[in-house]
């Protein structure tokens, strides 16, 4: 938890945006696993709710009356029998007064509270709920059917979270150093385990042991696979293979919920071969582009395509690609190898905010994404970076059995592409390079002390040594 006072002030500045109406920010509920008891799932609280009232217990919601300035933390005080299974917990007032809330109130107060208001015809202001219990309580309290809560939502309140949350200040750049430092110690030790006989599990869990032994938990669920061409390729028990590439996706989530979000493709024999090596190549030098064009009033949009042409001059010069660059990317030959977009804003969610519509968040009027083209249909970022910022740097080579085939048997972009050498790709897996980058005054620089090895010769010579 941060200071009480940036909370006090994280929801001053709510108010200003919002401006009129009865704001209702709901905290999540536990999640069991089978039974209610069993708690398996770790609590995870809702972001929006934990960014202004900051507390981390399950149950609770914080009111905004924007017209009166007033502020209210509604939930129940746990019971005698709760605590005997739990311990003993603070107060739903002493959680309010610890971040400067004046006013608590139990549950049933909240329906008090949203009746009020709609007999006065006031606005009631939530955000689109993304858990079912959550969308229940909202048809409950508001008679909204959970089909119709999406569109129902405020556009003012979703507007000014992502224009707050957009912009990260010092102290949450420092949580977000702290969860990269996890990061870094959860990769180092993928790439001191990977060798053939392995399994990918194995790996993958000593990853998240990593994580758990830090006091956080992952930011979303590990990818590690040797088929790199998955694009969230979950581990599985196959045995890691002499000569084949283990690409591991992974990151951290501090005790604050701020993320880290990496990606590595690692050797499994510890050393890359030629063909690894000359895919590798356009992958790095497409990520560390990145680094150099990324600066406040740059659109990630253009750095996305900036990555295409790059990518693109490269197959060519392989022979995977042929014909004119500005052309082969306008028709999007270049998402044979990338369908997915550069990057994606990071935060206290590892997509951050994307329950509020990564349209609202991650574009704006000028750079509203292409959504029927395949591969720019997936861009989660495009809109003009500011100072603050946090975005991934993400670009990757995938070489997609079934995609291949697909484009091959329709014809598709076959003036770009050349299928008769892309057949022989087809066990090659995929690459992708990953990092967090803050976008500074002056143009961005890495997060975390601590970098994670990703040139080819660090990456060798990090196994090698730490076998």
């Amino acid at each position: 938890m941060f200071s009480k006072e940036t909370y006090i002030n994280r929801r001053a500045e709510l108010k200003k945006l919002v401006k009129s109406g009865v704001i209702i920010l709901f905290g999540n509920n536990e999640s069991p696993n089978n039974y209610p008891a069993n708690a398996y799932y770790p609590f995870r609280q809702d972001s929006t709710f934990l960014y202004y009232f900051g507390q981390q217990r399950d149950g609770l919601v914080g009111m905004i009356d924007v017209d009166n300035d007033t502020e209210t933390l509604i939930g129940n005080d746990i019971d005698i029998e709760d605590i005997v299974w739990y311990g003993s917990v603070d107060s739903v007032s002493d959680l309010a007064a610890q971040v400067g809330v004046s006013d608590s109130a139990p549950m049933a107060a909240l329906r008090t509270i949203c009746n009020e208001a709609l007999r006065q015809k006031r606005t009631i202001h939530f955000l689109p709920p993304y858990r079912y219990d959550i969308k229940l309580q909202i048809f409950d309290l508001l008679g909204i059917h959970p089909n119709q809560q999406k569109e129902s939502a405020s556009m003012e309140l979703i507007q000014a979270v992502v224009k707050m949350r957009s912009v990260k200040t010092q102290e949450e750049i420092e949580e977000m150093e702290r969860a990269a430092e996890i990061g870094y110690k959860m990769h180092t030790t993928a790439m001191k385990l990977i060798r053939p006989g392995v399994t990918e599990k194995y790996v993958a869990g000593q990853v998240d042991g990593i994580a758990h032994s830090y006091g956080a938990q992952v930011s979303f669920a590990t990818i590690f696979s040797q088929h790199g061409e998955i694009m969230h390729g979950n581990p599985s028990l196959a045995l890691l293979e002499a000569g084949r590439l283990a690409l591991c996706d992974a990151g951290a989530e501090t005790v604050n919920n701020y993320c880290s979000d990496n990606t590595r493709t690692m050797p499994v024999s510890g050393k890359y071969t030629q063909r690894q090596l000359e895919i590798y190549s356009i992958v790095e030098a497409c990520h560390d582009m990145v680094l150099n064009v990324a600066k406040p009033g740059v659109k990630y949009m253009d750095c996305h395509f900036a990555v295409a042409r790059l990518m693109t001059e490269r197959l060519k010069e392989l022979g995977l690609m042929k014909g004119d660059t500005e052309e082969a990317v306008h028709a999007g030959a270049h998402a044979m190898f990338l369908p997915h977009g550069l990057g994606h804003m990071m935060g206290m969610d590892v997509h951050d905010m994307e329950n509020l519509d990564q349209i609202n968040v991650g574009f704006d009027e000028e750079t509203r994404p292409i959504l029927d083209q395949f591969g720019t249909n997936c861009l989660r970022m495009g809109r003009r970076l500011e100072e603050g910022f946090v975005v991934t740097d993400e670009p990757g080579i995938y070489f997609i059995p079934a995609l291949i085939d697909d484009w091959r048997k329709s014809g598709h972009c076959a003036e770009f592409l050349n299928f008769d050498l892309l057949e022989t790709y087809k066990d090659f897996g995929g690459i992708r390079i990953e990092d967090d980058i803050l976008i500074t005054k002056g143009g961005c620089r890495f997060l975390g002390e601590n970098r994670i090895p990703y040139h080819p010769q660090d990456v060798e010579a990090f196994m090698a040594n730490n076998e």
